[in-house]
């Protein structure tokens, strides 16, 4: 009975912990991952429809029980989910809004008579609306997943890519993907160096430079990223100095373009470098370099035969953190960048905020998620092999 009420007790002090994790954390993963798979729009609308063309072959028109089917659904249809099933059926061949209400209309006068769909519409005789019907008849699609990387199915279920200049997701990808490794690479080349210096100072100097690293992450994002939106401009300090000191005749473009945006990325992010470094260069011991130094190495190859080797953990989760945090930005890019500098996280905005199309919005934060997963088990490979990491 005392184990069991330990246990209880146990479980109770941990069931806070799971809750948060369930609600905050695996809750909103499933719902991104659940709409970027399901189209009911059709099907819940369209029952009798999507059940009988199933069996269509495609070719010519389907026979008169599925038509009949197509009927019967209208005349029973609600305008709110008929409205979304239209929007989905328009997306895919134009035409549907003005053909699916005139139907309906036809479908209710008739009071369970049949209705002769060709006769009502030339449109129906036309395969291509029968073929949107049922591609999208079924409550589980790879059409946000295929589109979010310009792909797209053609009638024959093929998978093919999307025309040009249909889509930019996977350009947009690219470079946001390019963009977080420029970041990364900035990161690094700051924040190995600052790290090692504040590991190698003590007393006030240490205290000095970690306030320099801690101090913007206690500001807002918001702030920070208009300090530099103001630093950066045509008639900011920054140009303001290097005209004043002779540098340059005119301001030179740092705003609203790719050297705005990496630059100020490079800031906000610099900590997230610097102090997993820190944490593991700090507990190297302080006697290996004097050592090295004594048997004859010369200062670099020491560093790069000792001390790297060893600060390898801390290097690869500083860029592990920089970079997974880096391809999921917005306020940054949106501030400071261009038009050709908005990274992913922009677009998954757009269609979720302006054109309300949470399928595609889901597509395309589940591959920031499966990116992030991929780099996050080869790190624990890596880390848990040893060989990469030196030692």
């Amino acid at each position: 009975m005392r184990r069991a009420g330990s246990t209880l007790r146990s479980a109770g002090l941990i069931a806070p912990l799971f809750l948060f994790l369930a609600v905050f954390f695996l809750w909103p993963l499933w719902t991104m991952v659940s709409v970027s798979v399901r189209d009911p729009a059709v099907g819940s609308v369209l029952p009798r429809t999507a059940a009988a063309i199933s069996s269509w072959s495609g070719e010519g028109v389907p026979d008169a029980e599925t038509q009949a089917a197509l009927v019967a659904d209208l005349a029973e249809a609600d305008a709110i989910g008929l409205g979304a099933a239209v929007r989905r059926l328009n997306s895919d061949v134009s035409g549907f809004r003005t053909l699916i209400p005139k139907t309906q209309r036809a479908a209710k006068d008739a009071n369970g008579q049949p209705v002769d769909l060709g006769a009502l519409d030339r449109r129906w005789t036309d395969p291509a609306f029968w073929t949107a019907i049922r591609s999208a008849a079924s409550a589980y699609t790879d059409r946000n997943l295929l589109a979010s990387v310009d792909l797209t199915r053609n009638d024959a279920g093929a998978i093919e890519s999307l025309p040009a200049g249909a889509s930019a997701n996977r350009l947009i990808i690219t470079r946001t993907f390019l963009i977080a490794a420029t970041i990364t690479l900035c990161c690094l080349a700051i924040g190995l160096p600052y790290a090692m210096l504040m590991a190698a100072t003590t007393g006030w100097k240490r205290n000095v430079l970690m306030m320099a690293v801690l101090l913007p992450l206690w500001t807002s994002l918001l702030v920070r990223t208009a300090a530099w939106f103001i630093l950066l401009q045509d008639q900011g300090v920054i140009n303001g100095a290097l005209q004043a000191i002779g540098l340059t005749d005119g301001p030179l473009p740092l705003i609203f373009n790719r050297t705005g945006v990496v630059v100020a990325m490079t800031h906000v992010l610099l900590p997230f470098m610097v102090l997993p470094i820190y944490s593991v260069v700090n507990a190297i011991p302080k006697t290996l370099m004097p050592a090295a130094a004594s048997m004859g190495a010369p200062p670099f190859a020491a560093f790069r035969r000792i001390l790297l080797p060893l600060a390898m953990p801390g290097i690869l989760s500083g860029c592990l953190l920089v970079f997974m945090v880096a391809i999921g930005y917005y306020i940054t890019p949106a501030l400071v960048g261009g038009p050709n500098d908005q990274m992913i996280s922009s677009i998954i905005a757009f269609y979720a905020l302006q054109t309300a199309n949470w399928g595609m919005a889901g597509a395309l934060g589940l591959i920031l998620l499966v990116v992030t997963t991929v780099l996050y088990l080869v790190y624990g490979r890596l880390s848990r092999s040893g060989s990469p990491l030196g030692a």
